[in-house]
């Protein structure tokens, strides 16, 4: 056995992740350029590809709970309006823990059950006043009638086409009464997840940075757009790559929004 004291080490060190600075934290976000939409794709694209299947499967699970509480009737809806945010403020969690070097799981994409479950409800029970408040508009000029049909209701082929037409210039109105709520919607996950504010001022602060940023959300939106595209072509199967990543840029964007490096 040697005794060499200047003989390096032989005893394996487990490795220790890279240690990720956070910079300065803007609570009410700050005003970036235009071009930092596409930039927001590219982080995310590189925060998911290290793991990739871990990320796929992360994506296809949240695709499947969505997707199933959409087909049950009534109920799957409302559920969704409280069990979505939560989900979304996990995925955040996980983009966090990833950034900063730390080991992901599958099920941390429920981690929000466990961390600000009632305040990330309290997101989903927000929209869902939101979208009220919004077909109670729509009803007021539309009739009742079309805002029934909005809300999920189907149209017979016998439906007067005077009627369709009011339902499509009541759909443009009620997708203009809803960027508002993407708005309020959009950062408030990780607002919540990762710095603990409360539903109303994550809401509050997240429509606000958004209204700041109009310019790069253009451009992340074009370019998401046509990525979805590509995407969709070869039997959907792209969404396996690119929904993963998209659902990341909410973090990525947080970041860039929120935080000085």
């Amino acid at each position: 056995m040697s005794s060499n004291p200047y003989a390096a080490p032989t005893t394996h060190v487990a490795d220790i992740p890279e240690q990720v600075a956070d910079g300065n934290f803007i609570a009410e976000g700050r005003t970036r350029p235009a071009g930092n939409g596409w930039s927001w794709i590219k982080s995310a694209r590189a925060l998911t590809k290290t793991r990739f299947w871990l990320w796929m499967g992360i994506f296809i699970v949240f695709a499947i709970i969505a997707i199933g509480l959409s087909v049950i009737p009534i109920i799957g809806s409302l559920a969704s309006y409280l069990i979505m945010p939560v989900l979304f403020g996990g995925v955040m969690i996980t983009c966090d823990k990833a950034r900063h070097g730390r080991e992901i799981a599958l099920g941390d994409i429920f981690s929000g059950f466990s961390s600000h479950f009632a305040k990330l409800a309290g997101v989903g029970l927000a929209t869902l006043l939101f979208y009220i408040v919004v077909l109670g508009i729509i009803a007021a000029i539309f009739g009742t009638t079309s805002a029934l049909l909005l809300s999920g209701m189907e149209t017979s082929p016998d439906t007067d086409p005077a009627v369709l037409i009011g339902l499509a210039i009541a759909a443009l109105v009620m997708v203009g009464l809803s960027v508002p709520i993407y708005m309020a919607l959009w950062f408030s996950y990780s607002l919540v997840a990762i710095n603990n504010y409360s539903v109303l001022q994550a809401l509050k602060t997240s429509f606000s940075a958004c209204l700041k940023n109009i310019a790069p959300f253009l451009a992340y939106g074009v370019m998401a757009l046509l990525l979805a595209i590509g995407a969709t072509i070869p039997l959907m199967l792209g969404w396996l790559v690119l929904g993963p990543v998209l659902i990341a840029t909410i973090y990525t964007s947080y970041r860039d929004v929120f935080y000085e490096t």
